[in-house]
């Protein structure tokens, strides 16, 4: 049987290698001051909020902008650790069936949520078959096969499955997709219009306390929490500021601590990793690796050609991305699961080498040829409002598509009107996308691949590109059990991804965190954003 706490391999060293390379390429520190003796109690960590999202319940959207506030308040079974590779959380322990049919899960005693009333194995069956299972926009995929969760006591939860289900994804899962709510305040409720998905109850460290709109979220202490001594912080300020200029300035000065999410310019790494008192932090983001990818609409029929594709993923050189976009804090991409997920990737796959010659040539041989303007045909391109990189992505990927004859015409949108248009009325031909890596590829990548996914799923596959062959593949691997087998699927799915280009994966990239030195216990886990910063502390 698989249990937890199997060490996983390299992952201290990936995150040092990652640092030192970060660090070599760009001459910024490689790792957060070093940690005072003794942690100290008390105070308010002030931190650039991320964006505003209008839904902090992290149990319907595993997104990093819900996780940044709401994984202070709510709680997984398990979260990411660089020695252990997961820590447990709300579980204690897990144990997979020989045959994959069931997970029993080994709850925590002693925790109650925020309101007082003690948390059960009822909330973990509620949160996966009424929330997870059927609402959650990664929880959908991996529990699919999810058909009942019986709690045999109050501390015991076993999953049952209908089909086989590797252990191996469903721990690879748990920090992303197991946050849990509190059953007896959803039971009965219209849980995609209850209120506290906009002011989450939990049984984490913090206490949502208040959020004022265009000013800041608020969370205090939770003086009861589970885990003895903690929290160390008496509050937690994400300040919403409008501008990434007004972040950096407000680092400087000492009127907040902390940025996340490489929220101020990367132009301004360097000058602020100089200043007295700040420090630059590379590290921390290992396991929520994001890709820069141009999502593609398959049901213009250029786009549907293979042919016109590998044009276009011709016609853009990443290295330029990676040297001008990114300032070098990015790595060009070979497709779906990045170099760093040592565990499942593969570098044999077809590449597509920067060639506009080529490109040019491919789009004569799908019958496109130049018109007498020098123009073969023209498309909309909607770049994500995520980040300056999504945007300027999109800049860049205008100017190369022009330059093989390509009109391509800039629709820009917030980000509520941007999911709309690209993941619920297919309104776009081309779309720059910021995809999420966590950890294991059947948790939020094949789903940008799988085909029948329902309209207005975000994040997932809403391209028209609907593959026989890729679907048996993917439905493969999501049930094979043996681990060798299983990445051996997963090198075949790259592989055909590479060959098909449903969508184009141009580079690779985590975040940047910026932080007062006072701060201490900063980026100390994989998911240091998105985790709870329950022994985040301030020296005073």
């Amino acid at each position: 049987m698989d249990r937890h706490f199997s060490r996983r391999t390299g992952a201290a060293g990936l995150r040092g290698s990652t640092l030192l390379a970060l660090a070599a390429a760009t001459g910024l520190g490689a790792a957060a001051p070093a940690m005072a003796q003794t942690p100290q109690r008390g105070g308010t960590l002030i931190a650039a909020a991320d964006t505003e999202p209008r839904n902090l319940n992290p149990a319907m959207v595993a997104s990093n902008g819900v996780f940044y506030v709401s994984s202070k308040v709510i709680e997984p079974l398990a979260e990411m650790d660089y020695d252990e590779g997961l820590r447990p959380v709300l579980a204690t322990g897990w144990e997979g069936s020989e045959d994959g049919l069931s997970i029993t899960f080994t709850l925590r005693e002693g925790v109650r949520w925020h309101d007082g009333e003690p948390f059960t194995s009822a909330d973990v069956a509620f949160s996966a078959m009424e929330v997870w299972k059927p609402l959650q926009n990664l929880g959908r995929s991996i529990f699919a096969n999810l058909e009942a969760v019986d709690t045999p006591d109050d501390l015991t939860a076993v999953f049952r499955f209908s089909e086989p289900t590797p252990v191996q994804l469903i721990e690879n899962a748990l920090p992303a997709v197991s946050a849990v709510l509190p059953r007896h305040l959803y039971e009965g409720t219209e849980i995609a219009e209850n209120p506290l998905n906009a002011a989450p109850l939990g049984t984490g460290p913090f206490v949502f306390a208040e959020h004022r709109p265009g000013e800041f979220y608020r969370l205090t202490r939770n003086d009861d929490y589970w885990a003895e001594g903690l929290p160390y912080l008496d509050a937690i300020v994400q300040r919403v500021l409008p501008d990434a200029g007004a972040k950096a300035a407000a680092l400087e000065t000492g009127d907040i601590h902390l940025t996340a999410f490489s929220a101020v310019p990367l132009t301004d790494m360097a000058r602020l990793d100089a200043i007295d008192g700040v420090s630059v932090i590379p590290g921390g983001y290992e396991g929520i690796t994001y890709h820069i990818t141009v999502e593609i609409n398959h049901r213009r029929e250029e786009l549907a050609n293979p042919l016109v594709r590998q044009a276009l993923r011709h016609a853009i050189d990443t290295d330029f991305l990676v040297d001008v976009v990114f300032l070098g804090f990015a790595t060009p991409s070979t497709g779906p699961v990045p170099s760093s997920a040592a565990d499942f990737y593969t570098d044999d796959v077809p590449t597509y080498d920067f060639d506009p010659a080529r490109a040019e040539s491919l789009l004569d041989e799908a019958g496109y040829p130049r018109g007498a303007d020098g123009t073969r045909f023209s498309l909309r391109l909607r770049p994500a409002p995520w980040f300056a990189q999504t945007r300027d992505t999109g800049d860049y990927v205008r100017q190369a598509l022009q330059e093989v004859g390509i009109a391509v015409e800039l629709v820009t949108a917030d980000p509520g009107g941007h999911i709309r248009a690209v993941y619920t009325e297919h309104d776009f031909d081309l779309a720059i996308g910021s995809p999420v890596w966590r950890n294991d590829p059947a948790i939020s990548t094949t789903i940008l691949f799988r085909g029948g996914q329902p309209a207005g799923v975000p994040f997932a596959n809403q391209y028209g590109y609907d593959d026989p062959e890729m679907n048996a593949l993917i439905d493969a691997a999501a049930t094979e059990l043996d681990r060798d087998a299983r990445v051996a699927l997963y090198h075949d799915f790259q592989r055909k991804v590479a060959e098909d280009l449903p969508i184009l994966n141009l580079v690779d990239f985590t975040f940047i965190t910026v932080a007062r030195d006072e701060l201490q216990n900063v980026a100390n886990n994989p998911r240091w954003a998105t985790s709870s910063w329950a022994d985040t502390w301030i020296a005073q």
